[in-house]
């Protein structure tokens, strides 16, 4: 009988590096949101992939940026947390910004590290091939990598090769999810999460990152649908208005989008309700870090 195999693999990087795109396309399913905002991932999030015998949890983690903030410290806490408990950690780079001062934040920090590390350079059909190879010789020269891979997660490009490598690293053990599994957030998590895409999406330039949605209800109906009710929190009575729009219109656009893609996720129809809320503090509330997998900073 061939032996399972089944080990942790932490994408870590500056916020935009891409983890979240390489992450859907590793696992092949929608299981980390994406958006233009940076720190648009704000906990850790596990997908599962499988590679004939072998199962890889794949973490994604926050982007690793300097703190200004109670959430920012909480998030960046959270991706080297991520990083230390995993087999091996990938380090995402952005070929278009190359080494910029949040990449060298990281780098100062990377060899504390003691878990195998891969440098993967992302974006690569945005930036000439002699650049990459110039890069990509700079950056070895910075850090100890068993390996570079050079990808596109939008694309796919190469992201084959680096699943085969990272299936070789896995250590031998049983698997931890089932063989179905994607992920290992729930599901009125995950819906959450993807109406916060759709907010941010919708309200990219006009609302701040520190805006948040919870799942406050999620019943299912005798009909087999699913009555979902979201609550978005905005910390200013301005961003509320934002939110809902003239006659409600920019809401409906954000559940109408959120909805179809709840509904994917959960392979039932689903009724979505939106309310928005202002909380002004609650980037102060321990309770908030809680909904979303965080560990609350002291300070």
């Amino acid at each position: 009988m061939t032996e399972t195999r089944c080990g942790f693999a932490a994408l870590i990087g500056a916020p935009n590096a891409g983890k979240s795109t390489l992450l859907n396309q590793l696992v092949g399913a929608k299981v980390s949101i994406v958006s233009r905002k940076v720190q648009t991932t704000r906990a850790l999030v596990r997908g599962i992939a499988l590679q004939e015998q072998t199962q890889i949890i794949f973490v994604d983690t926050p982007g690793i940026f300097a703190p200004k903030r109670r959430l920012d410290r909480a998030m960046v806490t959270s991706a080297w947390g991520g990083a230390g408990d995993a087999d091996v950690v990938c380090l995402l780079i952005d070929a278009r910004k190359g080494f910029d001062e949040e990449n060298e934040a990281i780098f100062a920090r990377l060899a504390q590290i003691k878990a195998p590390k891969i440098l993967v350079l992302n974006k690569i059909d945005t930036i000439a091939h002699e650049k990459l190879l110039g890069l990509a010789a700079d950056l070895n020269a910075k850090a100890e990598f068993i390996e570079t891979f050079m990808i596109s997660a939008l694309k796919g490009h190469g992201c084959e090769t680096f699943l085969r490598k990272l299936t070789a690293l896995m250590p031998e053990g049983p698997w931890l999810y089932p063989e179905d599994q994607v992920s290992d957030a729930p599901l009125r998590s995950l819906a959450a999460e993807i109406t916060r895409e759709k907010l941010f999406e919708r309200l990219h330039d006009e609302l701040p990152y520190q805006s948040t949605v919870e799942t406050e209800l999620w019943k299912d109906q005798p009909d087999g649908s699913a009555r979902v009710e979201q609550t978005i929190y905005v910390t200013r009575e301005g961003q509320k208005k934002i939110v809902i729009g003239e006659g409600g219109k920019t809401i409906k656009s954000i559940g109408s989008a959120a909805r179809k893609e709840i509904m994917e996720a959960a392979e039932q129809k689903v009724h979505l309700f939106l309310f928005v809320k202002v909380r002004e503090n609650w980037g102060d509330d321990p309770e908030r870090y809680r909904e979303m997998g965080l560990e609350f900073p002291k300070k």
